[in-house]
Formats: C-alpha cells, sequence, structure tokens
C-alpha cells in the first residue's frame, strides 16, 4: 500500500504523528512506562504525557500499575489493548479461500479454509463466502462486527492497490476490472485493503519468515503458478502500472518470444509449473508408482531427488529456467536475497539443482534460500499490512 504523505505544521497533525509514533512503540514494546517511551520515541516528557492521555480517552491502551524500581520512584506502566479489535488476512486463490484472524498484535486468533470445488466463483460470491465465514470467525472468537478495524486480501492478480481494483484474474469466474475493495469493505462494514498475493508473501516473509532481516530481497512462487514479490528499501516494489513482479510473462531465449496478454496465462506458466512438470513427464514416458497410480509433480520432484534419469532431465531443464530468471533480477536490482516458494520452488530439489546453476557467477551474486515452511507467507503478510494500517483506524484523523 502506497503511504500517503501527511502534512505538518498544524498542531492536529503533530497530535496525531505524535500518537503514532507512541501506538507503535507500544506494540510493539508490550507493557513499558512513559519514561520508557519518551527514550524510546526522541519526544519531550509532556508530549508524550498528553499522547498517553489521548490514548487513554480513546481505549486504546490501558495503565497496569507500578513497575519495578530501579532505585527511584516506581514507574508507572501502561500497556496496549491488542483485545480492543481484530484483523482479517485473506488469500483468495482459484482451488479456496484461506482466512486468518487475529488480535491488534498480530497474534493468531483463529483461521478457515474455504474449498471454491464446485462453488461459484465470481467476485460476489468470492465476497459473499468470505463475509459468511467471517461471521462464524468472530463467533467463535466473541468478537462483534465492530471489534473487525481491517481486512487485507491476497489475489493472484495485478491489482491497482491506490484503487482497490483488480485487473484480472483468469482463473475465476467474472474477474474484469472488479472493484474488490468497496466490495469486501461493505461485506466486512470495516476497512479494506486489496493487494497481489505474491506482494503479500514477500512481506509475509519479512515480517515473520526467512526475509526478516533484509531490506531488499525477492520472493518468487513457483506451484500451480508463477510470480514474484519485489521488496525493496524495506517496502514493497509495485511498479508504475503496478505489474512488478509478474515474471510469468518474462520472454527468455528458447522459452518464450509472445508478447505478454494480460487475459492469458504467462508462457512460463505453461513450464515451470506443477502441470507444466507433469506434462513434460508424461510426454517422456515417465513411469507409474509401483502401485500403478500415475504419479504427481511433486512425486517427479521427489523422483529426481532419489536420482532417477527421467526426472533429473526435467527438473534441471526447469532449474536452468529459473537460475537465468535469479541472474537477470540480480543484474537488475542486485538484491541480498532471492527466496524460492511453492510447492516446486520451495522443493529441495530444484533448489539444489538451480544453486549448481548459479556457481561461477563473480558479481550480482545473491543468496538463494527456501522461504518459510507453512505455506502462509500471503496470509501474515496480510496481517503485517493490516498493522501498519490500525494507527490510522484507531486514532482521530488530524483536521485539515
Amino acid at each position: 500500500m502506497k503511504k500517503k504523505p501527511i502534512p505538518i505544521g498544524r498542531p492536529s497533525v503533530l497530535r496525531y504523528t505524535n500518537a503514532h509514533s507512541i501506538l507503535r512503540l507500544l506494540r510493539e514494546r508490550g507493557s513499558c512506562s512513559r519514561a520508557d517511551l519518551v527514550r524510546a520515541s526522541g519526544l519531550s516528557a509532556p508530549t508524550v504525557t498528553n499522547v498517553v492521555k489521548d490514548l487513554l480517552s480513546h481505549n486504546l491502551i490501558e495503565p497496569l500499575g507500578e513497575g519495578e524500581s530501579s532505585g527511584g520512584r516506581p514507574p508507572d506502566m501502561i500497556r496496549f489493548k491488542a483485545e480492543r479489535g481484530c484483523l482479517l488476512g485473506v488469500e483468495i486463490t482459484a482451488e479456496n479461500i484461506a482466512l486468518l484472524l487475529t488480535d491488534l498484535n498480530g497474534s493468531e486468533l483463529d483461521s478457515q479454509k474455504i474449498s471454491l470445488h464446485n462453488r461459484r466463483t465470481t467476485p460476489e460470491a468470492i465476497c459473499g463466502y468470505i463475509g459468511d465465514e467471517l461471521k462464524a470467525l468472530l463467533k467463535r472468537q466473541k468478537k462483534t462486527r465492530e471489534q473487525l478495524l481491517v481486512l487485507v486480501a491476497g489475489v493472484p492478480a495485478i491489482t491497482n492497490v491506490d484503487e482497490g481494483s483488480v485487473l484480472s484474474i483468469s482463473t475465476l469466474e467474472g474477474w474484469r476490472s472488479v472493484p474488490l475493495r468497496s466490495m469486501l469493505s461493505k461485506a466486512a462494514n470495516c476497512m479494506a485493503v486489496v493487494e497481489n498475493d505474491m506482494n503479500l508473501a514477500a512481506l509475509g516473509e519479512k515480517y515473520c519468515g526467512a526475509a526478516q532481516a533484509e531490506n531488499d530481497f525477492v520472493f518468487i512462487h513457483i506451484g500451480t503458478n508463477v510470480g514474484a514479490g519485489i521488496f525493496l528499501g524495506g517496502r514493497i516494489h509495485h511498479g508504475s502500472h503496478w505489474s512488478a513482479g509478474e515474471i510469468a510473462y518474462l520472454r527468455l531465449p528458447s522459452v518464450s518470444r509472445r508478447q505478454p496478454t494480460i487475459h492469458e496465462f504467462g508462457e512460463l506458466e505453461t513450464v515451470l509449473t506443477s502441470s507444466g512438470i507433469l506434462k513434460s513427464w508424461q510426454e517422456e514416458g515417465g513411469k507409474t508408482t509401483p502401485a500403478g497410480r500415475k504419479i504427481d509433480a511433486i512425486g517427479v520432484l521427489n523422483l529426481a531427488q532419489a536420482g532417477d534419469s527421467c526426472a533429473e532431465r526435467i527438473v534441471r531443464r526447469r532449474a536452468e529456467i529459473v537460475a537465468d530468471i535469479i541472474v537477470n533480477l540480480s543484474l537488475i536490482l542486485n538484491p541480498g536475497l532471492i527466496l524460492l516458494g511453492g510447492e516446486v520452488g520451495n522443493h529441495p530439489v530444484l533448489i539444489d539443482f538451480v544453486k549448481k546453476q548459479l556457481e561461477g557467477d563473480e558479481f550480482a551474486v545473491t543468496r538463494v534460500s527456501p522461504s518459510s515452511p507453512g505455506g502462509r507467507a500471503v496470509l501474515w503478510g496480510a496481517i503485517a499490512l493490516a498493522l501498519d494500517a490500525v494507527p490510522g483506524v484507531v486514532l482521530p484523523q488530524p483536521s485539515t
């Protein structure tokens, strides 16, 4: 989400900015004293006292009584009331909808996954399912609809975050120029944010995954689809037309020369994905399982890891393409880390083959690592984005 500049100078704006800073510190630190906040924020003691008074009046913090003394008067301790509200992260895919409910500290309260098998997948239907499951989640957690402050949804599509619109999703019904933010805001009755799923996955890795120490990295997902989330200077990089990271449409020698088309799959998605690997296995006469059952893409990767020659050829060809992508990204962006995720990208044999392909690079060298296990990077990225939006929701906006 692109941050909007806040004009400075007016007292109301300064109060809002100071309260925003103090609230963030309280959320990050848990319980602390006013003196702790003065030292951490750099604000004066009277300013911190006034901000704390305002936050108390809005029921955002609570006093805890006296803390331990270090020799003088015991400090008055306060804490952020994370239970005051809750946040919802949503991931929409062609197969299901995943939901993650947390408190205002980002601690998990509940989760749910909805299968879309044999269900309508129009934007209206998807929003309806989310609204129904949200109601059930809140009821289980004894939360009211008014306590839900922010909903962030990740979608597998180019997304205009400022407008909250989704350009196109080819695998779902009727997803062309969808005003998803307004639809979700109406369904959930709260602030809604819509973001590309791979961007959220990168943010999730930064928030609680394998990229916590990185400010410049790229998350590459290879599974049923192909995409990337780019993190530069500590922020998601969207590009001027919101399409940064759409690597499925890359034109690579001997792989793709087709012009990118928004409403069609990228050429690399027919090659690198699970379905592409399985298609190559079948075309090359790969064997079935010992029980005579057909093998899936993960089975092909497992066979390559075990030394099957046919499977190795298939996976090595994919590793060469992935290595080319990594070299190109490294030369252009020079990130400190490339994370590979998804059921194909995260597989040890692919990562091993890719690293072997990259041996000998003398400049623009980057580390290549698997993404965090668990497959919930998109959801945690959504929660991270929601946490960042909380102060703007709970604090009174400055007058203009």
